[in-house]
């Protein structure tokens, strides 16, 4: 039997905990939600969709639904911000949309009559017109892409045989999901939007509900401290005043890092002009 003095195996013990503690820690993968996945798409890749834009309201799902519609309809609920596609048992896929500024504008009924992959966009005069600054450089068109404002599909809302620029259609900014936005129509994930796309035929009723509509059926609705739409209830209505401060706060950090992240930028750039 050897024998270790004890100062020499307190030694290897310490040099043993350190070896340990400075290996380094492989990072998480992110968390991939089933349906929300990366996925090729022709010539183009969709990146999955970030869990943390994936709260359970906002993900896709059947759900019995309650409306008069028959199967086969769009029923797109901007109050509450959702989606559904009716099906033929009762029920319906329910999706999470952002509504902007011209899907706000529509209202009652059309159809579906023209579906496009990847479309191009170009800005209606009336966009270019109000808003110069973001929209007169694309007054030639914007060929489909990842950089395309309408996403992966759309939709294109008829009625009477003409375009109404009511547009259903994937994004580029899945964080904009769930809320009010500046401008655009009714946009969804882009997985969602393929998954729409394919159950949608040419044709199809699409049915605007009414702030009357979407009480009776969804109930009232409220915007979170984050701008989601929430039902408006008493706990939503305490976990806002709760969450307007988490918010303030955090915007209060997020203010104070960009700044110092600005103040050495500039100071990096004012060492290397002297040297």
């Amino acid at each position: 039997m050897i024998f270790i003095p004890a100062r020499f195996g307190s030694l290897a013990a310490l040099l043993l905990v350190a070896a340990c503690a400075s290996t380094p820690r492989e990072p998480e993968p992110p968390v991939i939600v089933p349906g929300y996945e990366g996925v090729q798409d022709g010539e183009f890749f969709i990146e999955a969709v970030p869990e943390r834009f994936l709260t359970a309201d906002r993900r896709k799902e059947v759900v019995t639904y309650n409306g008069p519609d028959k199967p086969g309809t769009i029923v797109v609920d901007t109050h509450s911000r959702k989606l559904y596609y009716v099906q033929e048992d009762g029920t319906a896929m329910r999706y999470a949309i952002a509504v902007g500024r011209e899907g706000l504008a529509f209202r009652g009924s059309g159809y579906i009559g023209r579906k496009a992959e990847w479309p191009g966009w170009t800005p209606t005069a009336n966009m270019i017109r109000t808003q110069p600054d973001m929209y007169a450089k694309y007054s030639g068109g914007l060929p489909g892409g990842l950089e395309n404002p309408l996403g992966a599909r759309a939709m294109y809302l008829y009625r009477n045989g003409r375009d109404t620029y009511f547009r259903i259609h994937g994004t580029v900014d899945p964080a904009s999901i769930g809320h009010a936005t500046s401008a655009g129509c009714i946009r969804l994930f882009n997985q969602d939007a393929i998954d729409l796309y394919e159950r949608v035929k040419p044709g199809a009723h699409v049915k605007v509900r009414s702030l009357e509509e979407s009480i009776e059926l969804e109930g009232p609705y409220m915007n979170d401290a984050w701008g989601r739409a929430v039902p408006d209830t008493p706990e939503n209505r305490a976990q806002l005043e709760k969450d307007v401060v988490t918010k303030a706060e955090q915007d209060a950090r997020e203010a104070e890092a960009a700044a110092a992240s600005a103040a050495a930028d500039g100071g990096t750039g004012a060492e290397a002009s002297q040297g």
